[in-house]
C-alpha cells in the first residue's frame, strides 16, 4: 500500500477544506450562525480524514510487523 500517495491526496483534500473555511469566514453577508454552519461539516470532514490517515498507517504498521513475525518480507 502506497500510504504517501494516499496521504498526499488526503492533504490535498485537507487544503481545499481549509480555502473552504476561510470563505465562509470572510463571507460578510453571513452572520455568526450561519458562518458556524457552514464550517461545523468541514471541520467533521477534517477530523474524519485526519482519522482516516492514522487508521491507514495504523493498519500498514501491523501489517509490516505481521509480516516480519512470519518472515515474509
Amino acid at each position: 500500500m502506497n500510504i504517501e500517495f494516499i496521504e498526499s491526496k488526503i492533504n490535498e483534500i485537507l487544503k481545499e477544506l481549509e480555502k473552504e473555511v476561510l470563505e465562509a469566514i470572510e463571507d460578510q453577508t453571513l452572520d455568526r450562525k450561519q458562518t458556524n454552519l457552514r464550517i461545523k461539516p468541514l471541520k467533521s470532514t477534517k477530523q474524519i480524514l485526519l482519522n482516516a490517515i492514522e487508521s491507514i498507517k495504523m493498519v500498514d504498521e501491523l501489517n509490516h510487523k505481521e509480516r516480519e513475525e512470519d518472515g515474509i518480507h
